[in-house]
């Protein structure tokens, strides 16, 4: 039996899978969700959440036009304090989006 044939992790797999769709790590979502509001702060935290994150772009989905214009004059710091949360290089830049009524 070669050592392709031998059973992996369904965790394994998962990230194998993702990282080749451009996915972070499966557990970066969940992080940055559990951080939030510490990571774009108390004004903006009710605001704006994360919608996903493919190919180090994190889009963020806001209430109105004037959080989204606030959140981009942010994105930087936000994609910095994101990787700081991951611990990990996964957000490369941030698109911010108003959420439909």
């Amino acid at each position: 039996m070669s050592p392709r044939d031998e059973p992996i992790p369904l965790r394994e797999a998962i990230t194998a899978v993702g990282r080749d769709l451009g996915m972070p790590a499966p557990n970066a979502l969940d992080v940055l969700a559990q951080r939030w509001s510490e990571i774009v702060g108390p004004a903006l935290a009710p605001h704006a959440r994360i919608r996903s994150i493919r190919s180090g772009t994190c889009t963020v989905e806001v209430d109105g036009p004037a959080w989204a214009t606030q959140l981009r004059y942010l994105a930087d710091d936000l994609a910095r304090r994101c990787n700081e949360c991951c611990a990990a290089p996964v957000v490369s830049t941030v698109r911010v989006v108003v959420a439909r009524a």
